[in-house]
Formats: structure tokens, C-alpha cells, sequence
């Protein structure tokens, strides 16, 4: 075994732990991406996720916020319970991928979603005059919902950047693009079953994760954990009775939900206390 005397550095290890565009804030955790790639403090960068995904774009943002950390120092990812869709995305961008062998991993594919208020607009008595410059710009509009031809289009959209995620999971991960179309019908696998597809190296905790992005970093396998500054208001919410973070947690999930957009989501975990808490 190579000595560590003289060995110096730290991994930092960054939490994606939450929907990506919620808990995990794009632009925030972009600006710590940005630091861990620039500090000297740290030779490596251990990510610890759970995480059912979220935002298409946010997590384009933090995709590429990764591979530029990765292009100073290595990066690894350790999977605890949930690294699905757009977290699975992310993943893509370390050079290896760990996970406990009961988490869920995959979830490879994009929803569109969008509220249609159309009824209850109705209902309270509510209508909508709206003028436009072309005939599809309010497609995505709430009032209404889309017509045939837009749910072409939009379907359009949803296969552009479905072959966006395609072609990452390839490149990251060494699989024939062929071969990731048919892993990528949205399913979750267990870690074991994604090993033996190819979709992670190794299964393991996060001590052998450790211990690999510090052999991998040449420094100590001493973990420094890099959180975002929490606001005041982050800090009052933690104090507040039983449950109201809660319930904030999950309005902060489900506001951007409901002005709709494309997602890399694994759905189902939208409304679990785990995270909303």
C-alpha cells in the first residue's frame, strides 16, 4: 500500500440529496461546483446522491458544472437510495459510479409536464383573452389544453432532448448509444441489476467510494463536506414547529411543477417526506 505521509488535500463531498430545480438549487450549487474546481484545498470531489432528478436544464447546468471540476480533478459518485433520471444524469459526468446494492438508479428518459386549470378556470368563473403573434405561442398556456398538432410538436421536443440524455449516458458511461435506447425506457433497476448493465463500476458505500476518489485525487481519504450558505430564512425554517418545513420543502418542490416544463424526473418521489423534508 502506498504511503500517505506527505499527502495533503482533502475530497469534498457535495450532497445532491432532493429534486434538482427544489432542494438542489441550480444556481447555488453551480457557483460550489465552480469553487471545489478552483480550491487547491480539494484533489478530488465525491458526490452523494439521492436524488429522484428534476429540471432537463438544471440539470444541464450542474451536468457541465461537473465536468468542469472533472477536467482538474477526479470526480466520483456514490449512489446511497436514489440516483434516478436527471441524478443518473449527473452521475454520468464522474469517471466512476458507486451504489449501495438495493438504491435505484435509471429512470433514463424526459416528461413534459404541465397543469391545465382549463375546468376549474371555468368553474370559478374565470376566463383568459389572449392575442398572439403566431399560432402555437400560447401552446403551453394553462388556460387551455393543446391541441393535436401541438401535442406533435411538443412531443418533437421531448425526443430532441431525450437523445441529448441518450448521448450523455453513452459518452459517460462507455455504452453503444443502441444499447442505451433500450435501457432508456424510463424503469428504475436496482444497483445490482445497473452493474451488470454497465450503468455503474462498483458496488459499495460510501467508504470505498471514499477511499477510491482519494486513491484516484492522491490525497488522504478525508472527507470535507461543502454545503451551500444557508439564508436566514433557511436557518428560521428549521426551528419551525413539526412539519412547516415540511410543507415548505414540498411547495418549493411543486411550484415549478406547476408552471410546467421538461423534466429528467423519476415522478413517483415528488410527494415522499424525504424529499420535501
Amino acid at each position: 500500500m502506498p504511503s500517505l505521509f506527505g499527502k495533503r488535500g482533502s475530497v469534498a463531498v457535495v450532497e445532491i440529496h432532493g429534486m434538482i430545480g427544489g432542494r438542489v438549487g441550480i444556481a447555488t450549487y453551480s457557483r460550489l461546483l465552480e469553487t471545489i474546481a478552483r480550491s487547491k484545498r480539494y484533489r478530488a470531489l465525491l458526490l452523494d446522491v439521492d436524488s429522484p432528478g428534476g429540471s432537463s436544464s438544471g440539470s444541464e447546468v450542474l451536468y457541465h458544472a461537473i465536468k468542469g471540476v472533472s477536467s482538474r480533478k477526479p470526480v466520483v459518485a456514490y449512489v446511497r437510495g436514489m440516483g434516478a433520471s436527471g441524478a443518473y444524469y449527473l452521475c454520468c459526468a464522474a469517471s466512476q459510479v458507486f451504489a449501495l446494492p438495493t438504491a435505484l438508479i435509471g429512470s433514463i428518459g424526459v416528461i413534459y409536464l404541465r397543469p391545465v386549470l382549463e375546468q376549474l378556470l371555468s368553474k370559478v368563473g374565470v376566463e383568459f383573452s389572449v392575442f398572439k403573434s403566431g399560432d402555437h405561442k400560447d401552446m403551453t398556456g394553462f388556460w387551455r389544453s393543446p391541441t393535436k398538432e401541438e401535442e406533435g410538436k411538443l412531443q418533437g421536443l421531448i425526443g430532441e432532448i431525450h437523445e441529448n440524455f441518450l448521448s450523455v449516458v453513452s459518452e459517460g458511461r462507455s455504452i453503444d448509444k443502441d444499447k442505451v435506447r433500450e435501457l432508456a425506457t424510463g424503469e428504475l433497476f436496482t444497483a445490482r441489476r445497473g452493474h451488470e448493465l454497465g450503468m455503474l463500476d462498483r458496488i459499495g458505500g460510501m467508504e470505498e467510494a471514499l477511499e477510491s476518489a482519494a486513491a484516484l485525487g492522491n490525497c488522504r481519504p478525508r472527507p470535507h463536506l461543502v454545503r451551500p450558505k444557508r439564508s436566514f430564512t433557511d436557518r428560521l425554517m428549521d426551528r419551525s414547529p413539526a412539519g412547516q418545513g415540511t410543507i415548505a420543502s414540498l411547495g418549493s418542490n411543486l411550484t415549478p411543477l406547476l408552471s410546467g416544463g421538461m423534466y429528467y424526473l423519476e415522478p413517483s418521489s415528488l410527494l415522499s417526506d424525504y424529499y420535501s423534508g
